[in-house]
């Protein structure tokens, strides 16, 4: 057990230890377990072979999302939609816990949803000093708001991660990571409007910041049911953030300027690129003709069964079918397409506009995108050496019936250590699912619980806080930004481990 838990401790080492950039360190995890699994493990060519096959395949799924979901969000930001919501959004109240939970916690799942890789913080905090908030409360509201979009943000890269490293059907996984991850929304709420101003504002706000937070629970498990789980967030966080606008009259606060608003014509414009989003993905997705056409190209792989020399089978199976033209990331580049235009035809671009989009998706996607590739390789050739089987059968007799409590305390760690809760999913999702299954439980519910104590911990990783820190001024002061975000985040981790006990004891057993 000690030789198989040697490339993910290599990993915790590096990035905690010496600080090593994700793609570094995994790297370097990838490359120890690639000599265990040979010198060890018993691991020949032939499934070694394969098993890379098999996990630039994994990296491929999971990719297509992820540069797709980068480039739609570079689109909006460099026609100055970003801005222009943000500015919109001050003027529906001065209350400042009010726009704390708008601002910070709604609006920044909003930009979860459709952006991911920090850019909900990177965005929101600055705003939030500008209205006259604390810097450092500045950067913990939005760090903490938008924890409970995470897995189904990004339009569902960290739930593609998931999927893809298990191989388990999306109709069984996403209900559950869905009821864990609604049920935090609603405890964010309340620590929002803590970090905003105490209890004093947690008792005044209680009302709103349930409604909001039962919205957009309430949506996201709705549209995660119904197959549209890569626009989860997105539209649970749309519906609330439209709600918010009456909401606010009871809580407007006293008179005061919040800066300069933009006229309606312009806020539509900048929400015109969303508004795409919605329509083409209905449009893909939802009728038949459409749906079935666009299906017709899939990429599909079969792998036969291989085994090591110790006797370790994995058995034959095929990978998952990537429809090409209907796949998530297929979707969102058509949007970004459409939308490129949409914002040209409105005068929203300065020249060189297509440069500068591609270049900055490019250089942001590039590190993410070579730590992903290096960690789905590790976590397929440790799987197929029959590595995590080992890992899994030491938990299982470790651990035993609590694993459910233990399961999202695995997922954080994973979070924390990379700054991804795809990264924790895929180092971890295959191994979560065999203890899992050697002990009986609901595979379902470990992963949920996988998922969501990584998404909720993924917002106080190392990487993220820094990025957060620099855009509120709080550069050289990370540490104070970590110690306050800890305290939310452990009782948020809690809060899963004791849903995923819960649901485990009411019946969650294979």
């Amino acid at each position: 057990m000690i030789l198989a838990l040697i490339p993910i401790a290599v990993i915790l080492v590096l990035m905690i230890g010496f600080r090593w950039g994700a793609a570094r360190a995994g790297g370097a995890g990838y490359l120890s377990a690639l000599v265990i699994a040979i010198l060890f493990f018993g691991a020949g060519s032939e499934l070694l072979a394969y098993a890379h096959v098999r996990a630039l395949f994994l990296s491929l799924d999971v990719l297509l999302i992820i540069w797709a979901a980068f480039l739609l969000y570079r689109v909006v930001d460099e026609a100055g939609a970003i801005q222009t919501i943000g500015q919109a959004l001050p003027h529906l109240t001065t209350d400042k816990g009010m726009q704390a939970l708008i601002i910070g916690w709604v609006f920044a799942s909003f930009l979860q949803g459709v952006g991911g890789f920090g850019v909900p913080v990177a965005v929101v905090a600055p705003i939030l000093v500008g209205l006259g908030f604390p810097a450092l409360a500045a950067v913990i509201i939005p760090s903490i708001g938008h924890g409970w979009a995470v897995t189904f943000g990004s339009l569902g890269s960290s739930f593609q991660a998931l999927l893809s490293s298990t191989g388990q059907p999306e109709s069984l996984l996403g209900p559950p990571a869905a009821l864990f991850l609604g049920i935090s929304a609603l405890a964010i709420g309340l620590m929002v409007a803590h970090a905003a101003g105490g209890w004093a504002a947690v008792k005044r706000l209680l009302i709103p910041a349930l409604l909001l937070g039962l919205i957009m629970a309430f949506v996201q498990y709705i549209v995660v049911g119904l197959g549209f789980w890569f626009i989860a967030s997105f539209i649970g966080s749309t519906v609330a953030l439209a709600a918010s606008f009456p909401l606010a009259r009871y809580y407007k606060g006293k008179d005061g300027n919040n800066g300069k608003r933009p006229t309606q014509k312009a806020l539509l414009v900048a929400l015109s690129g969303y508004a795409i989003l919605i329509v083409i993905t209905l449009f893909v997705q939802v009728i038949p003709p459409v749906r079935d056409w666009l299906g017709q190209v899939i990429l599909r792989v079969q792998f036969p069964e291989v085994s090591t020399s110790l006797g370790f089978i994995t058995a034959a199976s095929s990978s998952r079918s990537i429809p090409i033209f209907r796949h998530a990331g297929a979707s969102l580049t058509y949007t970004s397409i459409l939308a490129y235009f949409v914002y040209k035809a409105n005068g929203c671009y300065r020249p060189g506009s297509v440069r500068r989009i591609l270049s900055g998706m490019i250089k942001r996607v590039m590190g993410s995108s070579v730590s992903i590739v290096s960690m789905i390789a590790m976590a397929v050739i440790m799987e197929n050496a029959g590595m995590t089987d080992t890992l899994a059968r030491g938990l299982a007799g470790g651990v035993g019936s609590l694993f459910p409590i233990v399961a999202p305390w695995i997922g954080s760690i994973g979070a924390f250590m990379t700054g991804s809760n795809t990264n924790s999913n895929v180092v971890f999702g295959a191994l979560q699912m065999r203890t899992a299954q050697l002990l009986g439980l609901s595979v379902p519910i470990v992963l949920a619980a996988q998922t969501a104590g990584a998404a909720l911990a993924s917002v106080s990783a190392p990487a993220k806080v820094v990025v957060g820190a620099s855009t509120a001024g709080m550069a050289g002061k990370e540490g104070d930004v970590m110690r306050k975000l800890a305290a939310y985040t452990l009782l948020l981790v809690l809060l899963i481990s004791l849903l995923a006990f819960l649901a485990v004891w009411l019946g969650g057993r294979s």
